[in-house]
Formats: structure tokens, C-alpha cells, sequence
């Protein structure tokens, strides 16, 4: 089945940049997006962004204005998210998430983004 890693982790300083990585392993057709949300300690889990592999379709958290950036790489299976001008709040855990069926069914473990003031 679709396992999912993801990298980049790390601590930063506000106003730095970080770029996380999912690679996707045993992907099909059936596998028709991907997607990244992240969960800061005592928080639900929260939306972050999302793409389809086959027409690139995006969306992200409305209270993300812009920071963010969610790509892909087709031939590397590799799902990726540019996080600019980080604040404190971003702190939390990353994961990556891959639909089937328009509904998010598989997740990786997990990378961890600390963001210092």
C-alpha cells in the first residue's frame, strides 16, 4: 500500500524558511492527491494545503496569506511544501496525507517544525 515519508524538519528562527518533502512509495492511479496539515501540542489537527497529481489543482488554509507553497514532482513521487516568513505559530508537526477517492486515507508519521521569536 502507499507509504509516505516526510523530511526537512527542523528548528528555525522566525522570518527563516523551511522546505518539507514527502516521498511517496507504492502510489497508483487510485492515489488521486496529496495533501499537508500539521498539529501544534493541545491543537487539532489543521489543514495546511492540498494538490492533485494529475492537474495540479491547489488549495491552502486561508490563514496561511500566502506563506506557504505546496508543489509536486511526478516522476520523483515526491510531494513538497515551501514554508516562507515561518512564525511561532507555525510550530507544530507536519504530515503528509495521500487521497484515494478524494478522501485522505493514508499519512505519514510525521516531521516536526519548531519556529523560535
Amino acid at each position: 500500500q502507499v507509504q509516505l515519508v516526510e523530511s526537512g524538519g527542523g528548528l528555525v528562527q522566525a522570518g527563516n524558511s523551511l522546505r518539507l518533502s514527502c516521498a511517496v512509495s507504492g502510489r497508483t492511479f487510485s492515489n488521486d492527491a496529496m495533501a499537508w496539515f500539521r498539529q501544534a501540542p493541545g491543537k487539532e489537527r489543521e489543514f495546511v494545503a492540498d494538490i492533485s497529481w494529475s492537474a495540479g489543482s491547489i488549495h491552502y488554509a486561508d490563514s496561511l496569506k500566502g506563506r506557504f507553497t505546496i508543489s509536486k514532482d511526478n516522476a520523483k513521487n515526491t510531494v513538497y511544501l515551501q514554508m516562507n516568513s515561518l512564525k511561532p505559530e507555525d510550530t507544530a508537526v507536519y504530515y503528509c496525507a495521500a487521497s484515494v477517492t478524494s478522501s485522505y486515507v493514508y499519512w505519514g508519521r510525521g516531521t516536526q517544525v519548531t519556529v523560535s521569536s
